[in-house]
């Protein structure tokens, strides 16, 4: 039987490296196109693959089976749970494989994209520019077709240029950019606070007017400090929390 291939990744050594590993594995669960196989390669296997001990790994599937996205069967294998719910909470530790899988497993829809003048509010992030391409998207429940969340990117015009927008709808923008555009990503910061739902969020959510949302400010930057993207994402309030985890080192 062929088993699911899994994207690859450099770990970094500061983090531990189970969560760098399940967090990678989930981003390309979640991305999976619906052809991909079901069966995940063997726990030796994959420890291979992601350069890691068998114990590393084991520990890494633990933390996604517990989530649900993978069952495991004696004697035949662990395999991917193809009606696993999508909006489970992400533990962020700081690797950009996190963000990527927190972004990921969503159906989504391109509404709107173009170019135009820096937002007034985004001037202080590209000091540089005139303009930004800007990209609006709404992402659904896989399985019930409920929205989730809508987020808009801002992005570099010379980055904009090389993105195809198929890969937009399939992937999220974090992992064009690393992946296909092949952007070096020093790091991302995240800023989560509570709001209430304006009247376009309502409508795009399918949320009362003035309910609870959760608004994500997400700014990523090169390894020369260049802000490359800026996201604003807004969540409904009743499916999604957000967690960090702080371990001592």
């Amino acid at each position: 039987m062929t088993s699911f291939a899994p994207d690859s990744i450099a770990l970094n050594r500061k983090l531990p490296l189970w969560y760098q590993v399940s967090q990678s594995l989930r981003a390309s669960i979640l991305g999976r196109s619906p052809e991909d196989p079901l069966r995940l390669p063997t726990e030796e296997q994959l420890a291979g693959h992601y350069g890691v001990s068998v114990l590393t790994m084991r520990q890494a599937l633990k933390e996604l089976e517990d989530e649900g996205l993978i069952t495991r069967h004696r004697r035949r294998g662990t395999f991917i749970e193809p009606h696993a719910l999508r909006g489970a909470p992400v533990r962020l530790l700081g690797s950009v494989d996190a963000i990527v899988a927190q972004q990921s497993g969503m159906t989504t829809e391109l509404l709107e994209h173009g170019s135009g003048p820096v937002p007034a509010e985004l001037a202080a992030y590209f000091p540089d520019l005139g303009e930004v391409a800007t990209y609006h998207r709404l992402r659904s429940d896989e399985k019930t077709g409920e929205p989730t969340n809508h987020a808009r990117n801002h992005v570099r015009p010379e980055l904009a240029a090389r993105i195809d927008l198929d890969d937009l709808v399939r992937w999220p923008m974090t992992k064009v950019l690393r992946d296909v555009v092949g952007v070096d990503i020093s790091r991302i910061t995240d800023t989560v606070e509570a709001r209430l739902a304006d009247p376009e969020t309502a409508r795009l959510l399918q949320v009362p007017l003035l309910s609870p949302i959760l608004h994500y400010t997400g700014i990523t930057y090169d390894t020369d400090g260049r802000v490359l993207d800026v996201a604003v994402i807004h969540y409904r309030g009743d499916r999604f929390s957000f967690t960090v985890s702080l371990e001592a080192t």
